[in-house]
């Protein structure tokens, strides 16, 4: 058996560092202040691109090539003095083709197939291949394979047992029951509990319950006197991200961690409340186990051997120190931890002694009283982990509909990897959406529709270990990527339950509640009602968590994530577990598929309208009240802190910058929103070029404006993190933080250190404005 520290990989020398690929600088452009006057506005224009103005772009040209491996994306010539549209088929019919192909049918026909078996990262060549070529029959003029050599964990043996001195108590079986209702619980190559990215270890030990093993639950076990050094910590999954509890465990000197999910944070669906387990039921059941990845992700994603480069064959490898855990780690079911919370019973204050943040665990009615331990020194834990850590391919496919603007992309995509053989909901439920937008789009191709804008479709790999096919891609292609795209589009759990959520930047907080105002809802109270009537149009910020993390806060890239959840009330999803099925959808989740077939059509007709619209579908005023409600968010914060030091004035320069730039993102937006109106006019040809000229500049504006929010430095302590206004939190990992700089200056009580991020934060804000300046 492997001893507690031993080392995941071989120490191997840091790679240099590479410089970020500056963004192509822009030629001089000129914003267009409209009036309502067509000809003046025509003759405004006419002056703009007399002064400055990229004045090749609507002549005769061909687009760069950009090599996804075997294959290349040429861009289409665009004719001059004429819109590019596409031929036989106008953006109205595009549009009833995407509402209309979306199937439930054909999405569960697509879920059925993905969850049939295992499809870990690493193992899924199969489902790789079988996606491309399902595309390539939809009609999408390409799809390719791109791989990469990650470096991850898969289980090798792993024991939990409670002891009493020598004896064994208990001993866990680490295993989720077999159902005869579900096949996939039973596969004989099911995929063991384990954590990616784990430490193996052999540790023995007492045991603290520790609530969520946040980092605030961790100060109250330390302020409370409870000594951590050495146990083992037994924590409930929830609240953040799971590598964040095994990370703050090992800083407190504990030496190991066992998760499990409490039916405390069930809602209502509890077999407490009389709701009988899955399969008979909605409740969850006892033996599921969330799998999971324990990668510090509020410090890097992706491959943590090649963090900033893609994992190439033959790249430098860096050490791990740092960015994975160096603590062994079990996830477990609560029928499991039902006899360890039982023997802390009596043990150390009661959970109840605490704040609000440590009551409401849903064990109470078995007996357990969640006492916090430790344990007494006879009662002990015996945990074991063995992961073998190897080099291994991923496979991501990308699908590619080239656009008549080249150097304008889209990207939409989910990853198509999960750590059981199901994945119904996470990620395959996104999957099966994803199939039928890409099946939508390929008939509009064959009835001869071209889209304005380039889009890319991608079906990523190694997600769950940590975003790692998006990842590896994105830094692969950050050159283009940066110069090239508009935005992208993410779905992951797309249909887990019937209540809509997204998390956008806010440049597409307007597109996306315009699209689900489109879109009927499966789940009408009252009849015609849309997507958008039965949603309280709560739009989260940027986070982490899924693949948007890289194109959001590593290239800029402005990036929304959508899907359907469950709610309190609803069937409880089985998250990461074996019963995460297609028999568990087709029951309790999605009967019907309805769900499916309506995130399909959210997704394609949100694609379209970013990529075949003439002016980008983007408001920029949006992100300037963001900003300003972002800040008030920053100031309650150190007025609750005790940072006596903290002047008032502090913050007045970033108030000062972003007032101006609210002012011009309106003029902006007013600008760009009065030149596609005319666009809709008929005019002269070569009044027409000018107009698509200046529509031109708008656009490059808007796709550039996310990037003006980068930070070459990162953020402090972890600088692949390059976004000021969007990261995951240090802390959360999951849950997005806004101004992370001055928010973690802030919890640092390091007033030096929040004058040097409002220097930086006001130097993109204004960066951003001068994008935004006419001239």
């Amino acid at each position: 058996m492997p001893s507690e520290s031993t080392p995941l990989i071989q120490q191997v020398p840091v790679a240099e560092h590479r410089e970020r690929y500056p963004h192509r600088s822009l030629r001089r452009y000129c914003t267009i202040a409209l009036t309502t006057v067509p000809l003046l506005t025509l003759l405004i224009i006419l002056f703009c691109i007399a002064i400055g103005g990229d004045s090749d772009l609507f002549g005769e040209h061909e687009s760069s090539r950009l090599d996804f491996g075997t294959k290349e994306v040429v861009g289409r010539t665009v004719p001059h003095a004429a819109w590019p549209e596409s031929d036989g088929l106008s953006y109205k019919a595009l549009k009833k083709i995407l509402s209309e192909t979306p199937n439930p049918d054909k999405a569960r026909e697509w879920s059925k197939y993905y969850t049939a078996g295992p499809h870990l990262c690493g193992k899924n060549l199969s489902q790789a291949e079988w996606t491309r070529d399902k595309w390539l029959d939809f009609g999408v003029p390409q799809a390719d394979i791109v791989s990469y050599e990650m470096y991850l964990n898969y289980p090798v043996d792993h024991r939990l047992a409670l002891l009493d001195g020598d004896d064994v108590v208990f001993e866990a079986t680490l295993e989720e029951d077999i159902l005869d209702e579900d096949p996939t619980s039973g596969l004989p190559d099911r995929v063991p509990v384990f954590h990616g990215y784990s430490a193996s270890g052999n540790v023995t030990a007492q045991y603290v319950f520790c609530n969520y093993g946040t980092y605030h639950d961790f100060e109250d076990l330390e302020k409370a006197g409870i000594d951590l050094k050495g146990k083992i910590a037994l924590v409930k999954y929830g609240h953040v991200f799971r590598g964040l509890k095994v990370k703050r465990a090992s800083e407190m000197g504990m030496i190991g961690v066992v998760m499990y999910g409490d039916p405390g944070d069930d809602g209502e669906m509890t077999e407490e409340n009389g709701h009988k387990p899955y399969p008979d039921g909605p409740a969850r059941n006892p033996s599921s186990v969330q799998r999971g990845s324990v990668e510090y992700l509020g410090i890097a994603v992706g491959d943590p051997t090649t963090i900033g480069y893609p994992s190439k064959p033959g790249v430098p490898r860096q050490p791990l120190e740092g960015k994975v855990p160096d603590i062994p780690s079990l996830p477990i079911s609560y029928a499991e931890a039902l006899p360890l919370l039982k023997a802390l019973n009596g043990h150390g204050p009661n959970a109840s002694a605490f704040n609000e943040y440590w009551q409401g665990g849903g064990l109470g009615y078995k007996g357990v009283q969640y006492s916090i331990g430790p344990t007494p020194p006879e009662t002990r834990l015996h945990l074991m982990n063995e992961q073998d850590y190897v080099i291994t391919p991923a496979w991501n496919v990308i699908g590619i509909i080239n656009g008549s603007v080249s150097d304008e992309v889209v990207v939409l995509g989910n990853h198509r990897d999960a750590w059981i053989a199901g994945g119904a909901g996470d990620p395959n439920s996104g999957s099966a959406a994803l199939n039928e937008v890409v099946r939508a789009f390929g008939i509009a191709v064959e009835k001869g529709w071209k889209p304005l804008r380039t889009i890319v479709f991608a079906s990523w790999d190694g997600e769950e270990y940590g975003l790692l096919g998006s990842t590896e891609w994105v830094e692969e292609y950050l050159p283009w990527l940066s110069e090239a795209t508009v935005a992208y589009v993410n779905v992951d759990g797309g249909a887990r339950g019937p209540h809509f959520t997204a998390s956008a930047a806010p440049l597409l907080n307007k597109a996306i509640l315009e699209i689900t105002g489109e879109v009927q809802s499966p789940n009408q109270t009252v009849k015609g009602q849309t997507v958008r009537d039965t949603w309280d149009g709560y739009i989260s910020t940027m986070g982490s968590g899924s693949d948007f993390t890289a194109f959001q806060d590593f290239a800029g890239i402005p990036s929304i994530d959508l899907g359907f959840g469950a709610g309190p009330n609803d069937p409880v999803y089985h998250y990461h577990s074996n019963y995460d099925s297609f028999s568990w959808m087709d029951k309790f989740g999605d009967p019907g598929f309805e769900y499916h077939a309506t995130m399909a059509k959210i997704l394609a007709l949100l694609t379209a309208k970013l990529a075949d619209e003439p002016l980008v579908q983007f408001n920029a005023t949006d992100y300037a009240v963001g900003l300003d409600k972002y800040l008030q968010s920053v100031k309650e914060k150190a007025k609750s802190s005790d940072m006596a030091a903290l002047s008032k004035s502090t913050f007045h320069p970033l108030e000062k910058a972003i007032e101006q730039f609210q002012h011009f993102a309106k003029d902006f937006d007013a600008s760009a929103i009065a030149l596609s109106e005319l666009a809709s006019t008929q005019m002269s040809p070569p009044s027409l070029a000018q107009l698509y000229q200046g529509i031109r500049v708008a656009n490059t504006k808007y796709k550039l404006l996310e990037r003006q929010f980068l930070y070459a430095g990162g953020l402090d302590g972890r600088n692949w993190f390059k976004h000021v206004v969007f990261a995951p939190g240090r802390w959360t990992g999951y849950a997005g933080a806004t101004y992370p700089g001055l928010v973690e200056s802030i919890e640092d009580k390091n007033q030096t250190n929040v004058d040097r991020w409002v220097e930086i934060v006001e130097g993109t804000i204004k960066k951003a404005t001068d994008l935004l300046i006419p001239g």
